[in-house]
């Protein structure tokens, strides 16, 4: 069963080697270890910060955003958006929110899964917690731009404003109102996450390439 399993799991290390060089092969699971402290933490903070400032609201209206759930002044906001004809915030990636804690700890047990292959899986394996950032972002785009693109025509003031995408970080305009959107806490500890996945993979690389080129030697 474990000669079946090599292609995946990798070449079996012996304890010898492992002793002589046991920092160049206790690296890729240490780094991978402290990414997946880092992503399960960030379930707990803020991903994403949205400020708006209106006339009306000297201090602004502030919604914070969760990989789960929005907090802040969402029903203030949801009272200003009705006028212009844009749906209620909780109303934008229900699934998503439903989900993402579950999708969080699924790229963590995927991370822990990587840090035991030692063949070219664990950088597949990794892929999902990497990119989770910039997918997070674009998706929290998608809905942002199909909100302000679809705007109620009946609202109001709908015919005072045109459809609209508010920017997911930096600086919009829309109409008297002006939106402050940046990243949170969250966001850049997954972010630090992905950076030391990727630098698992190169304490990786050197680590086990040479017993695949060995293997392979042995082979030939």
């Amino acid at each position: 069963m474990t000669r079946a399993m090599n292609p995946i799991l990798g070449p079996q290390i012996s304890l010898e080697e492992m002793q002589k060089h046991k920092w160049r092969y206790r690296m890729p699971g240490l780094v991978l270890m402290l990414a997946r402290i880092l992503l399960l933490v960030s379930i707990f903070l803020p991903y994403w910060y949205m400020e708006l400032e209106a006339p009306q609201y000297p201090g602004g209206l502030h919604v914070t955003a969760y990989v789960n759930h929005l907090t802040g002044d969402v029903a203030e906001i949801d009272s200003l958006n009705h006028y212009i004809g844009m749906r209620p915030l909780e109303e934008a990636a229900v699934l998503e929110r439903t989900l993402g804690v579950w999708m969080i700890i699924a790229m963590v047990l995927l991370v822990e899964s990587a840090a035991r292959i030692r063949t070219k899986w664990a950088a597949l394996l990794l892929m999902p917690a990497i990119f989770f950032p910039a997918v997070f972002l674009i998706d929290l785009h998608l809905w942002l731009s199909y909100f302000g693109q679809n705007l109620d025509p009946t609202a109001p003031l709908s015919s005072s404003i045109k459809p609209f995408t508010p920017p997911v970080l930096g600086v919009g305009v829309v109409g008297q109102f002006r939106t402050v959107a940046s990243a949170g806490e969250g966001w850049w500890l997954a972010v630090t996450g992905g950076v030391l996945m990727i630098v698992a993979l190169f304490f990786h690389r050197r680590a086990y390439k040479p017993l695949h080129d060995q293997a392979k030697e042995s082979a030939a």
